[in-house]
């Protein structure tokens, strides 16, 4: 028997006053699966979010829960929750009637010690405990999302749906709560469905990835799949960092990704493997800490970029602004794609 998705799109589109925000598209998000959306600002994945989340209902097409259609289902009634960017958390309001909000409108009410072993659960879900007293002022960024994620939790929803939910925090809190949140889901077995731009956020933390462009859904698959097998040059493109060169079929592109390029002073220097080699001269250098950035230009392909480890640099020395260097590339390393 076919496992049933847990939210499906079938054909939807939306449109907002003749603008087509999300164009016929379908989507499976199975049980306990990670699965984010990815696409820059204005490609459809908030909207598709929201639709999911009976914020906004569908021009055309239907959209399901756990095998229901919910079009014209308010959000109240659907099993989602959802955290948003900004937290939306009462400032006038503890940590504890935060997080029980949602339960505190049930009827009938849970009672007093019914709702603080929820609270109780929730914020040992996120690492909280002992909070329950605490202002959202009090706390800190990565604090208050978590509390964010507690109120959503405590309803033990279906799906959880994230809305770009690490934008408002720094880069080393970011990658920390993307430890946090895919540890949590997995520990929780609750459905999360992530909304981001970011490609480092989506492919650190999903089971798959969906990529969107001008309102519709180009490749879905997991991270390994969209890196190493891109549908096209957007999503090789928007999908990590790569290298396009003119192909010799009509309306393609070859792609080299920058981490697969060595560079050395001598051809001498590469391992037989490494067949594709050309001379450059270094424009640009970029310390990165585990990895030096270089922008090289050859006199035919133009300017692109190649990621040197530092392992690597310890044996091949570093690359001053001006050197001459050689690069090259493996046979399988190239990648032949669609323009579009």
């Amino acid at each position: 028997m076919t496992e049933q998705p847990v939210i499906a799109f079938s054909n939807v589109s939306k449109n907002f006053d003749g603008v087509l925000a999300v164009v016929d598209n379908n989507l499976s998000v199975m049980a306990g699966e990670f699965l984010s959306i990815l696409g820059p600002s204005g490609c459809g994945k908030t909207t598709s979010l929201r639709m999911m989340a009976g914020f906004e209902q569908p021009t055309a097409g239907e959209v399901f829960i756990q095998g229901k259609s919910v079009n014209g289902v308010p959000a109240f009634k659907r099993p989602v929750n959802m955290v948003f960017q900004h937290y939306a958390l009462f400032p006038h309001l503890s940590v504890a009637d935060n997080v029980s909000y949602g339960l505190r409108q049930r009827s009938p009410r849970p009672s007093a010690a019914e709702l603080r072993k929820a609270v109780a659960e929730a914020l040992a879900m996120v690492r909280l405990e002992g909070y329950e007293k605490r202002r959202s002022y009090e706390l800190s960024g990565g604090q208050q999302q978590r509390v964010a994620l507690a109120r959503a939790l405590i309803n033990r929803p279906a799906v959880l749906l994230l809305d770009e939910p690490l934008a408002a925090l720094d880069r080393k809190l970011r990658r920390e709560m993307q430890i946090e949140l895919q540890n949590l889901q997995r520990n929780v077995g609750i459905t999360f469905l992530l909304v981001t731009h970011d490609q480092e956020e989506a492919l650190s933390m999903s089971d798959r990835v969906c990529v969107m462009r001008d309102g519709r859904i180009v490749q879905t698959g997991s991270p390994r799949e969209l890196y190493d097998r891109p549908a096209n040059a957007y999503v090789a493109g928007f999908v990590g960092k790569t290298n396009f060169f003119p192909a010799s079929v009509a309306g393609s592109l070859i792609s080299v990704r920058p981490e697969m390029i060595e560079m050395a002073s001598s051809r001498k220097v590469f391992p037989p493997g490494v067949t594709q080699q050309f001379d450059v001269s270094v424009l640009n250098r970029i310390f990165m800490g585990e990895h030096t950035e270089y922008r090289v230009m050859h006199e035919s392909m133009g300017e692109f970029t190649v990621l040197s480890p530092r392992k690597s640099e310890s044996a091949s020395g570093i690359f001053e602004i001006g050197d001459k260097a050689v690069v090259g590339w493996r046979k399988q390393s190239v990648q032949i794609l669609a323009d579009t």
